[in-house]
């Protein structure tokens, strides 16, 4: 796994306030972790580190789109995704990223690579069922949607004016009151 440096941040040399680093990340940065699962990606990044005399603090910020493929038809499509994450940044006796909201450096460490946390974010908010937005409002023309419909069971709506005589018992509960 390469540490990818364009996500280094030296803060060392950073005056106390706020700072800004915007990314814009397509497949290579998913790829640079070996996933695979986007057929694309182009997603905008603001991260804002807020420097204060003894710790700082992280926000991330994303929007943008992955491609992924139906879990239903297979077809591709953007998924639009967001998402945003706070750190708090500390100085300790040694490197400790067990805490999801706090990251604690080693006293004199001098920059913060924060790929890792926007890979995670990243991979986090898209959803777990990717289903194209044209399976659910019927424009997407597809196959396997047509073999799909073609195999549900057809409903056989028999309408018969024979009640079951024990929901009949149950109903007169009801209307008895």
């Amino acid at each position: 796994m390469m540490k990818l440096k364009e996500y280094f941040i030296p803060f060392s040399g950073l005056k106390l306030g706020k700072h800004e680093f915007v990314y814009e990340i397509d497949n290579a940065f998913f790829e640079s972790f070996e996933y695979q699962e986007f057929n694309g990606a182009s997603i905008h990044i603001t991260a804002i580190l807020e420097k204060m005399s003894n710790m700082m603090e992280l926000e991330i910020k994303a929007e943008g789109t992955v491609n992924v493929d139906c879990d239903l038809t297979g077809e591709p499509f953007d998924q639009p995704i967001a998402s945003d994450l706070h750190l708090v940044i500390k100085f300790g006796e040694e490197y400790n990223d067990e805490d999801d909201e706090m990251l604690i450096i080693p006293h004199g460490e001098y920059q913060i690579n924060i790929a890792q946390y926007i890979y995670e974010m990243l991979v986090l908010a898209v959803p777990q069922k990717r289903i194209h937005p044209g399976v659910e409002d019927g424009t997407l023309q597809s196959d396997i949607l047509d073999k799909l419909e073609e195999l549900q069971p057809k409903e056989k709506k028999e309408s018969s004016d024979k009640t079951d005589p024990r929901w009949d018992d149950l109903k007169k509960l009801l209307t008895d009151k």
